[in-house]
């Protein structure tokens, strides 16, 4: 839900509540933010789907503090909610490598995607190119990390390749 405040609020009517919840009325924008300046307060919309919209005056920095709260909670509940929706589906690692990785951390990278795909967990492995001559480059790396990663895990989506690099997704065996 989206909390509007003070200068966001574009209506040029308001419906009224103070700061201890009596209702003030209809009044105008400019009429309530001034109301809002001289009682040290914040105005406040939370809904704008009635016209005028409802606003309040809430003491300064609340509305913004319960909006990140509530924020914040929702983002929490968020991963339960849709595991419990998808039958638990577990996040993706994803390994990001560039086109031209030098040899020893090529290893450490196939050392932690071999170790996440034998846990049970899949693996989103990216390789990043900056430009067309970089593509190929990453698609070679990607074709050789898929074949060293063959016993450990099986592609889920053949190779994507993009202008921004190649990405394939192993899940385990």
């Amino acid at each position: 839900m989206a909390v509007f405040m003070n200068e966001q609020i574009r209506a040029s009517e308001v419906v009224l509540t103070g700061l201890r919840g009596e209702k003030l009325g209809i009044v105008s924008r400019e009429e309530a933010l001034g109301m809002a300046r001289t009682q040290g307060a914040d105005l406040v919309c939370t809904s704008l789907m009635s016209s005028p919209p409802p606003c309040s005056l809430m003491a300064k920095g609340k509305a913004k503090a319960a909006a990140q709260k509530e924020a914040a909670s929702a983002r929490k509940a968020a991963p339960g909610q849709a595991a419990g929706k998808s039958g638990g589906k577990e996040k993706v690692k994803e390994l990001r490598f560039t086109a031209h990785i030098e040899e020893h951390d090529y290893e450490t990278k196939l050392r932690q995607a071999d170790k996440h795909l034998r846990s049970g967990k899949p693996v989103q492995l990216v390789v990043q190119a900056s430009g067309a001559k970089e593509a190929a480059a990453a698609k070679t790396v990607l074709e050789r990390l898929v074949a060293d990663l063959k016993e450990a895990g099986v592609k889920e989506t053949g190779l994507q390749t993009g202008g921004k690099g190649s990405k394939v997704k192993l899940n385990p065996r």
